[in-house]
């Protein structure tokens, strides 16, 4: 299996692999960029089909939170960590501790976090093994649940896309159709309702989906047709590499904002989606309200309000690479890597 040469290796500096034969850990831990501070990206549990495709996965997230954290303005580098199992039945107390050693071997490089597959009750197991853990509740009974602030800053986001693409200054009336119903999902889609936009839903996890629409009294359809709704805006909320050039020619959305990582499968979508005149928000930079709000509660002076501030930046950031979008003539995907660049580079 090819690292240095993989198309998704973009010189980063560690990429550790560990296994723990009594639990069946198959892990993956990719230290992506440390300049600006130690790496900080969520543990993802996943079936991956093989060990490339996992490593495939974590080479991307850990670089997108490298980018994440330099837009976001925070002091933290870019890391991500996967673990290669079905979450559902393969998951153990024990899996988790191991994963914890095996961060812990890293001596703080990397922190990691909740992410798709982890919970913040796995997160306590991961901390039984290594301190080198955020996203716990600051006190008993306290949630380090990030997914509030992620959905927070998503909105934020959709804000500034619509304005910019729509010329809608509010959400009353919007159509979204969003995919993926999920903890970030599923905040983000009360927030909407709450702000008059009209929504329609779509989910694997079928009961999920229907409570959901039942108490907003959201549309629902099945995943593979969502890509067709009749809508101003598509919002990705699960898993990454949705947005495929057949997808992009299917959109009938002018913007795309989401919370997904990964949106765009391979790089010429975004041109691809640009070209057709929709607004592709980068999605590192309209998901970066769990890594704020993770990064807040590192901290002893930790304040909700200062937290919420920080993640209603989101606005300012995307309206200066939507401007500088539009200056140029270039998709706003290639903006936002360009100013990533810029901050790291000033590290």
């Amino acid at each position: 299996m090819q690292v240095f040469d993989h198309p998704e290796f973009d010189h980063h500096q560690q990429i550790v692999f560990g296994s723990d034969e009594a639990s069946g850990l198959r892990a993956i831990i990719a230290i992506h960029d440390t300049r600006r501070g130690p790496a900080l990206g969520g543990l993802r549990i996943f079936p991956y089909a093989s060990e490339a495709e996992a490593l495939t996965d974590v080479l991307r997230l850990s670089r997108g939170m490298t980018y994440k954290s330099a837009l976001a303005d925070l002091p933290l580098g870019g890391g991500k960590a996967v673990i290669i199992a079905d979450p559902r039945r393969d998951k153990s107390p024990g899996m988790l501790r191991a994963m914890g050693r095996l961060v812990d071997s890293l001596g703080g490089r990397y922190i990691t976090a909740e992410d798709s597959g982890t919970s913040e009750a796995d997160m306590r197991h991961v901390n039984e093994a290594t301190r080198h853990v955020s996203g716990l509740g600051r006190s008993p009974g306290d949630s380090g649940d990030p997914s509030p602030c992620t959905a927070h800053g998503v909105y934020c986001a959709l804000q500034s896309a619509i304005r910019h693409a729509l010329g809608r200054e509010d959400m009353e009336g919007l159509r979204v159709a969003l995919q993926g119903v999920g903890h970030v999902g599923a905040h983000l889609a009360r927030q909407l309702h709450a702000a008059g936009a009209r929504l329609v839903l779509t989910d694997i996890d079928r009961d999920a989906l229907g409570m959901l629409a039942e108490e907003l009294g959201a549309a629902t359809m099945p995943p593979e047709e969502i890509f067709d709704a009749e809508v101003d805006v598509f919002a990705p909320c699960a898993m990454g590499a949705v947005l495929t050039s057949g997808v992009a020619q299917r959109l009938k959305a002018r913007v795309v904002c989401g919370a997904a990582n990964n949106q765009l499968a391979t790089p010429d979508v975004a041109d691809q989606l640009h070209a057709r005149g929709i607004l592709y928000t980068p999605d590192y930079v309209a998901n970066a309200g769990g890594v704020i709000e993770v990064e807040y509660q590192r901290h002893d002076d930790y304040s909700r309000q200062a937290v919420m501030a920080h993640v209603e930046r989101v606005t300012d950031t995307l309206d200066e690479i939507f401007e500088r979008a539009r200056a140029s003539g270039d998709s706003p995907a290639g903006i936002a890597d360009q100013l990533a660049k810029e901050r790291l580079a000033r590290s």
